[in-house]
């Protein structure tokens, strides 16, 4: 995950199935996270309304039956309870707001 500041390497780090850092934010958590090519993620769900932009590498993104592929420069939405899964070809890293959703 060097592709991240040192700045961000010294935040702590998210405790999931990917490497990421936290940086923790009022109702809103950021992950500063990285993939390594081939890493896949299995169909689930958050309890979070989550957009992210990638700054490196390519995101394949699966939800409502549909694959949508996003690049440097994109910014992504995954509406909380939404079932996705996503998979990454290439090494990748982005910046992702995990916004809590009110009840």
């Amino acid at each position: 995950m060097v592709h991240f500041p040192q700045q961000l390497r010294s935040l702590p780090t998210f405790d999931g199935p990917f490497d990421a850092y936290k940086l923790a934010a009022q109702n809103c958590d950021v992950l500063f996270a990285s993939y390594p090519m081939g890493t896949e993620i299995p169909s689930h769900t958050h309890d979070t309304d989550n957009v992210g932009v990638i700054t490196q590498g390519e995101l394949i993104l699966i939800m409502n039956g549909e694959e949508s592929r996003y690049k440097p420069g994109d910014w992504y939405h995954v509406p909380a309870q939404a079932v996705h899964a996503a998979r990454f070809e290439q090494e990748t890293s982005e910046i992702e707001f995990w916004f809590k959703v009110d009840e």
